[in-house]
């Protein structure tokens, strides 16, 4: 269930509507509609003041879980901005995060650390390739303001040839041939050659396991 979803779930619980949304968070009606509707997010000033209102704690609004009841009052975001949820396809076609429409987002997430920088983007691990370090269903932070010449040997990126985008290790050999490793070595093609034509995404500098699980150690950020 997405963010609006949530919000509007305790609404209808609480038989209120978009406007007493509204008055609570003193914003106009179309901003509270735009926020049920997922057409924008709300800033974590105005989550502190919806989570507040609607008796449930801000980890519940952003991720949703068993930690629904708000015991603490005091406990707040620590952070003013939320990341965007791209999906591959998304990620294989982009030129940057704002060349995205904001509509075609459906998930935004709180950054891991205050230090990430703007326009970095969460990715969904999917498939086996790089099971067990990472296993279907992790997010990994991407930063995209890499080029190809900051990268060093085994480093975590995201790579796209033509719009097909794969989240791989990159590896530079003595010889400088440079190509993408699976890390799992059971998977598949294992390696891949970095070929001429392929595009750099971005650099994976963190990751998470939803639901409470470890996450993977972060990346350098350099």
């Amino acid at each position: 269930m997405s963010l609006h979803a949530r919000i509007k779930q305790k609404l209808e619980e609480k038989n209120l509507r978009a406007a007493d949304l509204a008055r609570a968070t003193k914003k106009s009606p179309v901003s509270a509609k735009k926020w049920l509707d997922g057409v924008s997010v709300p800033t974590a000033e105005n989550l502190k003041v919806i989570a507040r209102f609607l008796g449930v704690t801000d980890d519940w609004l952003l991720f949703g879980g068993k930690n629904e009841k708000k015991f603490d009052n005091n406990v707040m975001p620590i952070t003013s901005k939320l990341i965007p949820v791209l999906s591959w396809v998304q990620a294989g076609s982009m030129t940057s995060v704002e060349s995205i429409d904001p509509l075609e987002i459906a998930e935004w997430l709180p950054p891991l650390s205050v230090d990430d920088p703007d326009g970095c983007f969460y990715l969904k691990v999917v498939g086996i390739s790089n099971y067990p370090t990472y296993i279907e269903g992790d997010c990994i932070l991407v930063n995209p303001k890499f080029q190809v010449c900051d990268l060093l040997s085994g480093d975590l990126i995201v790579v796209r040839n033509n719009t097909d985008a794969t989240f791989k290790k990159f590896v530079i050999e003595s010889d400088e041939r440079r190509y993408l490793q699976a890390l799992n070595p059971n998977f598949h093609p294992n390696i891949i050659e970095f070929e001429e034509g392929m595009e750099l995404v971005g650099l994976v500098i963190d990751a998470f396991r939803p639901l409470g699980g470890s996450r993977p150690k972060r990346m350098r950020k350099s």
